[in-house]
Parts: C-alpha cells; sequence; structure tokens
C-alpha cells in the first residue's frame, strides 16, 4: 500500500521550520567565513576636487556671530579647480549671510559666472570685505550692505541699494541665520526662540517680499534651508524647526510664482565648515563636528557653493523650481 505524502501541515512544523532556517544561516555561515575581510574603514571620505579637512578640528569656540577671519582652521571657499563659463553673466545676485561661510563661497562662485553681487549682512565688516576683495579679485563689482534681516525695513533698503548700484535684481539668496544648541525644550525661553525664528524664516519672507516686485522672468530666490529641516535634531529644536519651515515656504512660494517665470529652490546642506558652527558648540564638541556623517568628516563651503550656481544659472535649472537639494554627506537624506 502506497504511504501517504505528508500534508502540508507536518511540513511546516515548527522543528522542520528550525532546521530549513539553521540550514540556510549554516550555508550563509560558510559563504561568510570565506570573504576576505573589510580593510579598516576611512577616517574620511575624499571625493572631491581637493582634499579636505576631516576631524579632529581645531578646539575653538568663538563669540557670536563669528567672524571666519578668527576661526583657527579657515574654510575652503574659493574652489580654485572651478573653471567659470558666463552661466550668470550680466546678473546680480543679493546674497544675505553673505559675508562669510556658505554666503561668500557662493558670492565668489557668482562672480567667476560673471555676477555681480550685494552682500547683506550683519555687522562682520572684516570677513565682508574680504568676501568683497575676493569678488572684485574676480573681476566683478561688489557692495556690501550691513544690517539686521529681522527688520523689514532693512530688506527693503538692501534691495533698493542694490537697484540703485546696478539697475536690477536677478537672483536673491536668503542665507542669513541664527543657531544656538539646547538640551532640551525647557531652554529655549522666548527671547531665543523669537531670535531665530525672526532670523531664519521672517528674515527669507522680508527679503523675498521686498525682492519680488522688482524680479523679472527668468529670475530667480535660493533659500538655505539644512539638513535638520530634513531629519530634525535633538539639540537645535527651534533650529530645525525654521529650517522646516524653510523648505516649505521654498516649495509654496514657488508655486506662487511660477506663472511669472520666477523660480525659487532651496539648498539643504548637512555640517559645514563655517562660523556658525564654532559659534554654537564647545572648542570640546567642535573637534568632531561632521564626523557622523557617512563621509566622517564637515563640507567646506566651496563643496556647497557649485549648487547655488546651478539653481541660478537658466541654462543649468531653468526646468526646476520647488526642490530642496540635499548636500548632506550621508547617503538617503
Amino acid at each position: 500500500m502506497a504511504s501517504t505524502p505528508p500534508s502540508p501541515a507536518r511540513k511546516n512544523r515548527p522543528a522542520a521550520t528550525v532546521r530549513r532556517q539553521r540550514a540556510i544561516q549554516a550555508t550563509q555561515d560558510a559563504a561568510d567565513a570565506q570573504k576576505p575581510k573589510k580593510p579598516p574603514a576611512a577616517k574620511a571620505v575624499q571625493a572631491g576636487a581637493r582634499r579636505q579637512p576631516a576631524t579632529p578640528l581645531p578646539r575653538q569656540h568663538l563669540r557670536k556671530p563669528g567672524l571666519e577671519a578668527d576661526m583657527a582652521l579657515s574654510p575652503n571657499f574659493l574652489a580654485p579647480t572651478y573653471e567659470g563659463s558666463n552661466k550668470l553673466r550680466g546678473k546680480v545676485a543679493l546674497i544675505t549671510g553673505g559675508d562669510s561661510g556658505i554666503g561668500r563661497a557662493v558670492a565668489v562662485l557668482f562672480a567667476r559666472e560673471g555676477a555681480d553681487i550685494a552682500l547683506a549682512y550683519l555687522n562682520e565688516h572684516v570677513d565682508a570685505r574680504e568676501t568683497q576683495r575676493c569678488v572684485e579679485a574676480e573681476g566683478q563689482a561688489c557692495v556690501l550692505i550691513p544690517g539686521d534681516v529681522k527688520n523689514p525695513a532693512f530688506a527693503t533698503r538692501a534691495v533698493a541699494r542694490t537697484l540703485r548700484e546696478f539697475g536690477q535684481l536677478d537672483i536673491l539668496v536668503n542665507n542669513a541665520a541664527f543657531q544656538e544648541h539646547a538640551q532640551g525644550l525647557e531652554e529655549l525661553d522666548d527671547q531665543r526662540l523669537e531670535e531665530t525664528f525672526r532670523t531664519n524664516i521672517f528674515g527669507y519672507f522680508h527679503m523675498a517680499r521686498a525682492a519680488v516686485p522688482h524680479l523679472r522672468s527668468g529670475a530667480c530666490i535660493i533659500n538655505t534651508g539644512s539638513v535638520t529641516g530634513l531629519e530634525g535634531s535633538a539639540h537645535l529644536l527651534d533650529y530645525a524647526a525654521t529650517k522646516g519651515a524653510i523648505h516649505a515656504f521654498t516649495k509654496s512660494l514657488a508655486s506662487n510664482l511660477i506663472d511669472r517665470g520666477i523660480r525659487v529652490n532651496a539648498v539643504a546642506p548637512g555640517p559645514v565648515w563655517t562660523p556658525l558652527n564654532p559659534a554654537d558648540k564647545s572648542a570640546r564638541d567642535i573637534q568632531q563636528f561632521g564626523g557622523k556623517t557617512d563621509m566622517k568628516r564637515p563640507a567646506q563651503p566651496e563643496e556647497i557653493s557649485p549648487a547655488y550656481v546651478f539653481l541660478a544659472a537658466p541654462v543649468c535649472s531653468g526646468y526646476i523650481t520647488g526642490i530642496v537639494l540635499p548636500i548632506t554627506g550621508s547617503i538617503g537624506a
């Protein structure tokens, strides 16, 4: 008499499942044992045009607002291997927070691409004059406009000064920011919240509102967001909230202005070596700044600024509006 084949229920008994899983595991274990050991991971990934500084960074804490001239390790912003090709020839850009950091690097590359520059900044006159010197070395004009973006009257004056000096405005880069860490929500009093929000998001509204009436079809606005606006930050609660708001503002304003031919985009950097961070973190903590990225180091401003050229140049991004471009040194931001 033929034997009855085991029922599916008998095949799927727990003991049989365990045996199958262990057999699969044993096969994989044997394969893993044959693999060569991976070499130790590099301390920092260097995939750009030149080698950039990595952790540990100098122990230093700057007084706010932070001067690039006082940094023990000067940020790389000149992008010496970047060759201009007149992608912004004949254009005028107004850049807030343009005295140092990302703003300075953007000003230099915009000038290398043929744009004249208006720099709006708080009171970092030494840094601003150095940025002006670098812009002029690229063969373009540069005007300095000190003032506080929290004040809507300053936004009006900055735009009016730009128009008076250059007769036009084609690119607005909203970049000025305030950042101060906190261990918890309880440390964020109303004064700190107001300073962060009025600088980081109110200031963007003030500048855009003053600039938009003077922007023609083909003009653009570029906002500086942050990886913290994409992922959040346990100790930058207010700063991260403003950066998330900037991302939403970017997309909303892009929708509002698209029929006028004005593009609005944002760049969301990860950790970047600028005065903003040693003016926030302690001297001890700043040594490991950027070390938790997949590239295991912070970006230098010259690694971020080409993205602004891309988003500013109609020849590169004339069909792009309402995006937030992450440049974070990590995968999947």
